[in-house]
């Protein structure tokens, strides 16, 4: 262990790695629940027990690639968020099948993987724009809160208002708000796990709401389902299109951002970062989630990201790759539970989704909405993902309104080659549809 992970250089011991990998795994373990549930709606051939497999399996992959090749403590696993974009813009507005969308997963791993070689991810990462990087995240919780609150009946459509609240005094939609209040309960004591804790509770809870079945001869551990083994769809007519395109970019676009600026953060708070504020090894810490991208989409789930999660596990003392390694380990196990996992109903899913939108929108406090050339694409990008149900549309509008709104301020120079080169792309969109 000594020479694998040098311990002792980061002052730390077997035990303490071993518990940090735990509380990661208890803070992170949710998305067991939640990524089945989500891309299992699917349906034609895509079924939440084959998506649990594959989402075990690939984020066990990447957690050893992290663990043993980057040396960090930083967990990996399909991401909230790329998930929802999969399942209900790629798959639910524009059509596509969820073969076609895994293609586009699986080719955005492996232009992710040429980027983490060359070491261009994170410069890509530094010259986009600040407030437009922390109006995504926004958006996209926006967008996870408001599918929690719609999949529990919380918030109902309305022929007078479009939108409107459901009732909530009985079934689905009040077991779904008590376990919003467990677990916001949970997370203000400070309670590590409190979106599994919460999620647990509400199940049991939910036994005698009628929410939560238990099936005959049920047991909670069984052998794996199979997963979508290699279900790609790379025929012509269906990749060498600009909408591909488009739904491709997004979900490096995304991906990109997402795991340099998460493993910037966490490295930072375990105190990782070398003296000119680089993360170390970052090569092979984005190559893990790069192949963790490439597994998943060949097993049949969506992308991979680094889980900001993370900070709990460097919090317990976590600060070498035997924490994400256990945490890969616990996610080997519970490869054998999915009966326990999959028997959790909607109704304790959809809290959770309302909690990582709390979580994902956090950063606009740090967005300067006095700045009209800042605040304005900011406000674009935000509400429109929840409004049209597409993180595409919020961040085509944002770059859009950013790069015109910096130019009528003549601050041309405040625009990078690289917003440019989005800004054309999503130009494009109104030309070849």
């Amino acid at each position: 262990m000594e020479s694998l992970f040098k311990l002792k250089a980061h002052g730390t011991t077997i035990q303490r790695e071993v518990i940090a990998g735990l509380t990661t795994f208890m803070t992170m373990a949710y998305i067991l629940v939640i990524n089945p549930e989500m891309l299992g709606s699917i349906g034609n051939g895509m079924t939440p027990e084959a998506v649990y497999t594959a989402t075990a399996i690939s984020s066990v992959i990447a957690m050893l690639v992290m663990g043993f090749a980057a040396n960090l403590p930083i967990a990996v696993a399909p991401g909230m968020g790329l998930n929802a974009f999969f399942t209900f813009t790629v798959v639910g507005s524009m059509g596509y099948s969820w073969q076609l969308a895994l293609t586009a997963v699986f080719l955005e791993g492996i232009v992710f993987m040429i980027l983490s070689l060359f070491k261009t991810g994170r410069i890509v990462v530094n010259t986009l724009p600040g407030v437009l990087k922390k109006a995504v995240v926004v958006g996209i919780g926006l967008f996870i809160a408001f599918i929690g609150f719609s999949n529990a009946g919380i918030v109902i459509e309305n022929a007078d208002s479009i939108i409107g609240m459901g009732d909530v005094t009985t079934g689905d939609p009040l077991l779904a708000l008590l376990g919003f209040f467990i677990m916001i309960v949970l997370y203000t004591l400070k309670i590590p796990g409190s979106i599994l804790i919460g999620i647990i509770i509400t199940t049991i809870i939910g036994i005698p709401f009628g929410a939560t079945r238990l099936p005959e001869g049920w047991s909670p551990v069984s052998m794996p389902a199979a997963p979508l083994l290699f279900a790609l769809d790379f025929a012509p007519e269906s990749i060498l299109t600009y909408k591909f395109f488009t739904v491709f970019f997004t979900f490096l676009f995304v991906n990109v951002f997402d795991t340099v600026g998460t493993l910037e953060g966490v490295s930072d708070q375990a105190g990782l970062l070398t003296n000119e504020g680089k993360v170390p090894r970052v090569r092979e810490a984005i190559l893990a989630n790069a192949i963790g991208n490439i597994a998943g989409a060949s097993l049949g789930t969506s992308t991979l990201n680094c889980y900001l999660e993370s900070t709990a596990g460097v919090e317990a003392g976590g600060r070498t790759g035997l924490t994400s390694l256990t945490t890969g380990v616990l996610f080997a196990v519970a490869l054998f539970l999915s009966p326990m996992f999959l028997l959790i109903p909607s109704a304790a899913v959809a809290p959770a989704l309302m909690m990582v939108g709390f979580f994902m929108i956090k950063p606009i406090t740090d967005i300067n909405f006095s700045d009209p050339t800042e605040g304005i694409p900011a406000f674009f990008t935000i509400i429109i993902m929840p409004f049209t149900f597409s993180i595409i549309e919020g961040i085509m509008y944002g770059i859009i309104s950013y790069v015109i709104l910096k130019l009528a301020a003549n601050k041309f120079k405040e625009i990078s080659v690289v917003t440019w080169v989005i800004f054309v792309i999503f130009l494009l969109r109104f030309v070849l549809r």
